[in-house]
């Protein structure tokens, strides 16, 4: 190891518990994975030790932590994003590493829990020495990791932890890299609602803080628009939505935002199907390959959801293709932000000079990043919110998908909308 990194290797005590701030994002999915399937993923052992291409590299190796849900509710969303991380580290590999050195992923499991996420991510500080680490889902883990990166200033990278309160004005050291923060979210749709003349919009939120979160956002930005907006509330656990919908029927929503109702998504798109609604559902960054599997037929034409991949472009076509290739599954934009990851980092080293993570933070800041597969350059503010984020809008439908990204499906996400740059959300 460098002088550098013996420098920033702290060495504190293991898991002071904090208090369990903010939202969850993203639907609550079983990936019937079995607990075994989770303790292998999660071996603290580094996972691409086995890489023939990096046993040939004769430096230092560089480690790279995955932090996030590899077992339990969120998992559907954690495993793609280590798998990006995984393909860049072998891919980098391959090509001679950073200036010589291998890059090794290093995973921990934080099951959905924020205690278990500082363990977790002092334990990849302290006893594995990561320059960075990355691939949070829950929001929840985000709001505990966040703290962790900020003190022990080691960059840390969330794929979907939307709540607005991870990041402060004083984060420099936490970068959001897919999922923008939830107002942020609903500038997206009310881009899409104003531009396709939609006038009734409905919404069912879920009774927790992310689902009130998404309503004030909606309130503040769909309602300043010409529209009749009806949001119902239902909560958390909720599978059976029929009564909140029938309490939309007189308003005859155009399109149905589901998005502050994260596990209950695709219930709601199914069942307003057979209430006879013709609407679109939309979803909270959901994967596309779990929500046909959960709903099937139900989902083509009306499963509407955020994406932070350019779906058609080349570069995600040729990504997508080495990761079925590789992984034998579809790449969702987990997957996509989990590569980008791991790109920034080892650039951020190779042009940077330094393994140092204050310092990678530093070149992290300062650099726009054209990532492969992604719908727009990354770059940060100051207090690591995306800076001139353009999502898309994707509907899922029933046809062939780009040769190599998902041979057989039967389905693939088509664009229905691309945003104009969203505003940054200022904590």
């Amino acid at each position: 190891m460098t002088t550098g990194r013996a420098r920033w290797r702290r060495r504190m005590a293991l898991a002071a518990s904090i208090a369990m701030l903010g939202a969850a994002c993203g639907i609550e999915a079983d990936t019937g994975a079995d607990d075994q399937t989770a303790r292998d993923a999660t071996d603290p052992q580094d996972v691409g030790a086995a890489d023939d291409a990096a046993d040939e590299l004769d430096g230092d190796p560089v480690t790279i932590g995955f932090i996030g849900e590899l077992s339990g509710s969120f998992a559907v969303w954690g495993e793609p994003a280590r798998n990006g991380m995984q393909m860049a580290v072998e891919e980098i590999n391959a090509e001679g590493g950073v200036d010589g050195r291998p890059l090794e992923l290093v995973a921990r499991d934080t099951e959905g829990s924020p205690d278990e996420a500082i363990i977790a991510f002092r334990e990849l500080i302290e006893q594995e020495g990561v320059v960075a680490a990355g691939g949070i889902i829950s929001s929840d883990v985000g709001l505990a990791a966040a703290r962790i990166a900020e003190e022990e200033q080691v960059p840390l990278f969330l794929v979907k932890a939307g709540s607005e309160a991870i990041l402060t004005q004083d984060s420099r050291y936490t970068f959001r890299t897919c999922l923008p923060a939830a107002p942020m979210n609903m500038q997206l749709f009310a881009q899409f609602i104003e531009t396709e003349d939609i006038t009734r919009v409905g919404a069912i939120i879920a009774d927790y803080a992310w689902g009130r979160s998404i309503e004030a956002a909606m309130e503040d930005q769909i309602g300043a628009l010409d529209v009749e907006l009806q949001i119902e509330v239902a909560p958390v656990p909720e599978t059976d939505f029929t009564t909140y919908l029938r309490r939309l029927e007189g308003l005859d929503p155009q399109i149905i935002i589901a998005t502050g109702h994260p596990p209950g998504a695709g219930s709601i798109t199914r069942q307003s199907a057979d209430l006879g609604f013709d609407a679109f559902v939309t979803a909270s960054s959901s994967p596309t390959e779990a929500v046909v599997g959960a709903i099937g037929d139900t989902a083509f034409d009306r499963f509407v959801d955020y994406t932070c991949a350019d779906l058609g472009s080349d570069d995600f076509i040729d990504l997508a293709s080495r990761y079925h290739e590789r992984f034998g599954s579809y790449m969702e934009d987990d997957a996509v932000a989990g590569y980008g990851q791991v790109q920034m980092v080892a650039e951020a080293i190779r042009e940077g000079g330094s393994d140092d993570p204050a310092q990678i933070a530093t070149y992290l800041h300062a650099t726009s990043f054209d990532l492969p597969g992604y719908a727009f350059p990354m770059s940060w503010t100051a207090w690591g919110e995306m800076a001139g984020a353009t999502p898309q809008l994707i509907v899922l439908r029933e046809l062939e998908p780009p040769e190599g990204v998902n041979p057989g499906a039967g389905w693939f996400p088509e664009v229905l909308f691309e945003s104009d740059p969203l505003e940054p959300f200022v904590p």
